[in-house]
């Protein structure tokens, strides 16, 4: 069995991300100010109800009774190569699938999706890949691995130097902008989510599985 119809235009209702934050982006000083562990890597998540697919034996019927498999990503890890022009982002993951009926031998092709946002919802490029589940005859449970990974220009992720240099710069109290948050300015804000980018990675669902997934 092959699933292969596409997801909704735009990655419609994926608007939480699991584990996109951009952690060690900005972390806050011992003195005054604001120390930067900038990085041009993107943050790597699993779109919200992208992770599972469901798959039922007659359409039309998605009770209990007529489930015919279920699949999980999960284990989701990432490494990142920004030395170059171009930062080189990867991803491994793995596939636990469990179907109902455990007669005989089968194999099961999932397809996923691999999408590079910027700024939180520009699309920059989207990519659709497959992993193949075999289960033995009797066996229940079954796992498989897929790998991901995407190429960002080094400079779009890059904050321009003034904005860098308003983050970092080290503020003596009794400075008069010593109270004031560098994070707080509109241009500030602006420019680190143009230079934001996201790696996501989920199951290519039809609309149905991803109405599915949001609902139950």
């Amino acid at each position: 069995m092959t699933f292969r119809k596409p997801i909704l235009p735009a990655l419609a209702l994926v608007a939480a991300l699991a584990g996109c934050a951009r952690e060690g982006e900005l972390v806050v000083d011992q003195g005054v100010g604001i120390t930067a562990v900038l990085t041009s890597c993107p943050s790597v998540g699993i779109p919200d109800y992208t992770g599972d697919i469901t798959a039922f034996r007659a359409a039309g019927d998605q009770t209990a009774a007529n489930l015919d498999m279920t699949a999980t990503i999960t284990n989701l890890r990432h490494t990142c190569d920004e030395s170059g022009e171009k930062v080189y982002s990867q991803a491994t993951f793995d596939v636990l699938a469990r179907r109902t009926d455990v007669r005989g031998a089968r194999s099961v092709t999932v397809p996923y999706f691999v999408t590079v946002l910027q700024g939180g919802s520009a699309v920059v490029s989207k990519r659709v890949g497959e992993v193949t589940i075999s289960f033995a005859d009797g066996q229940e449970r079954a796992q498989a691995s897929g790998t991901a990974s995407s190429y960002i220009d080094r400079a779009a992720a890059t904050l321009p130097e003034d904005i860098r240099e308003r983050i970092t710069r080290k503020r003596r109290p009794g400075d008069v902008d010593a109270a004031l948050d560098p994070l707080s300015a509109p241009e500030v804000r602006a420019a680190i989510q143009r230079t934001s980018f996201e790696m996501l990675v989920g199951f290519q669902l039809t609309e149905q599985q991803l109405a599915y997934n949001a609902t139950r």
